[in-house]
């Protein structure tokens, strides 16, 4: 059961790791986790109902309710009492019977799917949550790889089961709804009740199988089998929206309890090929065909509840109240009074909350932190796993040291600060004390992005109210105020002392920004207010980035158009004071590669006091290497014993990995420069500085349009600097040198203008598919898959389409079909646009023009 609580009493349960469940909801867009978490807070005594207002919580931001979408991961706590009845299928460790769910809902947009990393870093659980008619979509699979990635163990809900009961269609509150119209082609004229519920189960059971596919292909063997299976319950059935949820062990239960039988048998007989047949009274494997044998799913779940809602919807109140009876569900004389959809709701939720169902699948599915980071530890922690913050972590160690991990900075109440919010890994965290901090560019043994700062308070969640607390025990999550001056998205924390102590390693987000837009003040005095707005806009969103283009004039680069609005509009109302700001039409950017190696491109400086040399040759980096450096398994932390490895797989010489100068841009891009220098190179330091400088100033601005680099080797072959003492007002000179001999190389190595594609998800009636795919050939759109969903009469489509032919692409679509197909789309890859960027009249040609004259670069020398 719910239990209310204090604060007092929840900060006693953070010291019970045996009994903490950390736990993320993911979702496709609009599949309902949303709604879900509204019901678990709301059976916690969190939401006040007045009246028959339903107001989000999950979401604190502001935005979320217009739109009814969530683009902020919010948090919450819950306290659940488990029963005697509960714990006799439960085999893990525990202390007591009261159970600390953490709960953080993420968003189901792709532009917001950075939120969902930030929430997944510091879980060890997720709460898959999956339509039952649009089934898994592009986003749900996008999520759950990104929960496998982290070593998240998911669990599934299939929501939105009152599409699968027709009485509830009666209400519908859209009749020309994607669902509506799919589940009226689901039945035929006549169909009885079991025909119904067969079918109910194919959609059902397509959804976990397919479900279950992604599993088994990306879960890591140190999880085990990540497989979820309804007949051991880490499965639930549920409606968000009327707030009732069932498991098939809660069936069974019930079953065992009135009847008899074995409760782990039967829960066994309720999903699968197991046919009841009432008539024989028998079991079997096979249906018989007669009318009697029936599905044990459909004839003991399904059946019961479309039973009660027809009792509901017909008003049939003396079936209704036998019903109940026979169920032991006890209403109040005045929800007895209810009709129609009120009275489908209380009834529901009285027979089958919907809390009890998810947080018990939650309590006996989902992994402890006790239990989690004993496997998270290798995924996590960047230093030797034999050292005392890697033990710490595993043994999840409250007595060890400090080790804490900020996933996000969160706007507080005060105007202009934020909190640090992160999990405890080992050690505890307490208000007043020293930490040292590292950022996402700390090097170990050098001192940039480190800094050492004193945490002002401490604070947890019980819903939208925040309680300070004296301090919070590893495998809890935390809100740290005093640290917004030295984090700026996400950092590693431990104590003063620790100064040996390695980071947990960076998050790797599965977005990036592809476009951008260029604001300015409507009113030029209040530019100040825009800076200051901009660094807070950029410490709020893990993802966007900000720079300077002139005085006054800034770019602000996001995901999506979306995702670019609601920046915008949080960068004036929220952290500008409703400061007015002029923005440009979103512009998308670009990526510039190589096609070939070139010949070594040697340039020459001298004068007074410095003469020097340099030889360079670009070649195009594997793309297996690309990716490795892009979601992180390649980079300048990396260990050397598995850097060493993943190159030598490459083609590489496994001592080269040491001879590799800077990754980049920013230290961490899909470029590297390496040292091929077969002779002694005479000061070697100011060599690789000067170097590296210039290759990070040229992975940022590209030899074609000043657009950033991707796939590039640069290897230098020779490197002489002869130099006296006055040498240090020379490194200009040098700087010129390098970035001379690394733009050329590019150019001489057939170079090529790459563009960012989309992946666009479509599902969409029949009658849509002609209308839709004439919008995605007007937008120079490939469909590369079309196919019918099992079990319904959804088409799905799948296409490349350019992002920068998809502007109004939702727009567009959502109005030509009436408001009932919306696509979502999501960074696929970049493609060669597959032309001579040196021939004027060559499409990539004609894009460096484009993006030069908007640069105001002039036309390029090296153009035909």
């Amino acid at each position: 059961k719910m239990v209310n609580f204090t604060q007092v009493e929840l900060r006693e349960m953070m010291g019970k790791k045996n009994n903490i469940r950390n736990v993320s909801l993911i979702a496709h867009l609009s599949h309902g986790k949303s709604t879900l978490t509204e019901s678990l807070v709301a059976a916690a005594g969190m939401i006040r109902h007045e009246g028959d207002v339903e107001v989000p919580m999950a979401d604190t931001h502001a935005d979320v309710a217009q739109p009814a979408m969530s683009i902020r991961s919010a948090g919450t706590s819950l306290l659940y009492e488990m029963n005697n009845e509960s714990f006799k299928s439960y085999k893990g460790e525990r202390d007591g019977d009261q159970y600390l769910v953490n709960l953080i809902d993420s968003p189901g947009h792709t532009d917001f799917s950075s939120e969902v990393t930030t929430a997944l870093r510091v879980t060890d659980g997720a709460l898959l949550v999956i339509d039952a008619i649009e089934g898994v979509c592009m986003q749900t699979e996008a999520v759950l790889c990104q929960a496998l990635n982290e070593m998240v163990r998911p669990i599934l809900c299939v929501n939105k089961m009152d599409k699968l009961f027709p009485d509830l269609q009666v209400e519908s509150a859209n009749p020309e709804s994607v669902g509506h119209k799919l589940f009226s082609g689901l039945q035929d004229e006549g169909a009885k009740p079991e025909s119904m519920g067969e079918r109910a189960y194919k959609i059902l059971s397509n959804v976990v199988e397919n479900s279950n596919e992604i599993m088994k292909a990306h879960g890591a063997e140190r999880l085990g089998d990540v497989q979820v299976y309804p007949e051991t319950s880490s499965v639930a059935f549920a409606s968000g929206l009327h707030g009732w949820a069932f498991t098939i062990a809660s069936f069974a239960k019930k079953y065992a309890l009135k009847c008899g039988v074995d409760e782990t048998k039967f829960a066994k007989r309720l999903w699968g090929d197991n046919f009841y047949d009432s008539a024989k009274k028998k079991w079997t494997r096979k249906n018989s065909g007669s009318d009697n044998c029936i599905r044990g799913f459909v004839r003991f779940c399904y059946n019961p509840i479309d039973t009660v809602l027809m009792a509901c919807m017909n008003d049939n109140k003396g079936e209704l109240w036998d019903l109940c009876q026979k169920l032991e569900v006890s209403l109040r004389d005045d929800e007895k009074d209810l009709t129609g959809m009120a009275l489908v709701k209380c009834v529901m939720q009285t027979w089958l909350p919907a809390s009890t169902a998810l947080l018990e699948m939650m309590i006996c599915h989902l992994p402890s932190p006790l239990e989690a980071q004993k496997y998270r530890v290798e995924n996590l922690y960047e230093g030797p796993l034999d050292d005392k913050y890697a033990e710490a972590i595993k043994k999840c160690d409250p007595e060890g040291p400090l080790m804490l991990y900020v996933s996000k900075m969160v706007p507080a109440s005060d105007v202009g600060r934020f909190f640090a919010f992160g999990r405890v890994f080992s050690g505890r965290i307490a208000a007043g004390m020293k930490v040292r901090v590292m950022g996402p560019s700390y090097v170990p043994g050098m001192e940039t992005d480190l800094h050492v700062e004193s945490v002002q308070r401490t604070i947890i969640w019980m819903g939208k109210k925040q309680c300070d607390v004296p301090d919070v025990p590893c495998g809890n999550t935390v809100g740290l105020i005093g640290l917004d001056a030295c984090i700026t998205k996400s950092a590693t924390l431990t104590s003063e002392k620790e100064v040996v102590a390695r980071p947990i390693r960076a998050m790797k987000l599965s977005v990036c920004p592809l476009m951008f837009v260029t604001i300015n003040c409507k009113v030029p005095s209040e530019s100040p207010k825009l800076v200051q707005g901009l660094k807070r806009l950029a410490m709020s969103d893990p993802v966007v980035l900000w720079s300077k283009v002139e005085p006054g004039t800034y770019t602000v680069a996001g995901v999506g158009e979306l995702h670019l609005e609601i920046c915008l509009k949080d960068l004036q109302e929220e952290f500008m004071d409703g400061v007015e700001v002029v923005s440009s039409p979103p512009v998308v950017s670009f990526r510039e590669t190589i096609c070939k190696s070139c010949d070594p491109v040697e340039r020459m400086s001298r004068n007074k006091q410095i003469q020097c040399s340099l030889s360079v040759v670009a070649r195009p980096l594997d793309e297996n290497l690309v990716e490795a450096i892009e979601d992180g398994r390649l980079g300048p932390r990396t260990d050397h014993a598995v850097r060493s490895e993943i190159l030598a797989k490459h083609g590489w010489d496994k001592d080269l990995g040491d001879n590799i100068w800077c990754f980049g841009p920013d230290a961490v891009g899909p470029n590297v420069i390496v040292n091929r220098c077969n002779n002694i190179i005479q000061n070697l330091e100011l060599a690789k500085k000067v170097i590296v400088a210039g290759f990070e100033m040229v992975g940022k601005e590209g030899a074609l349009a000043k657009e950033k680099l991707h796939g590039i080797c640069f290897e230098v072959h020779n490197v002489n600097i002869h130099a006296d003492e006055a040498l240090k007002g020379t490194t200009a000179q040098l700087n010129k040198m390098v970035r001379t001999a690394l733009i050329e190389s590019q150019l001489a190595a057939k170079p090529r203008l790459l563009e960012p594609t989309y992946i666009v998800a479509i599902q969409c009636p029949k009658s849509a598919l002609s209308t839709i795919y004439g919008i995605l050939h007007q937008r120079n759109g490939s469909v590369y898959e079309e196919f019918v969903r099992e079990g319904t009469m959804l088409h799905i489509l799948k296409a490349y389409v350019p992002v920068y032919d998809s502007f109004g692409l939702s727009k567009a679509i959502s109005a030509a079909t009436s408001e009932l197909v919306t696509p979502q789309c999501i960074f696929g890859y970049w493609s060669d646009m597959c032309s001579d960027p040196f021939q004027a009249n060559a499409p990539a040609g004609q894009m460096v023009l484009d993006i030069r004259k908007r640069k105001k670069m002039g036309r390029p020398s090296f153009q035909k």
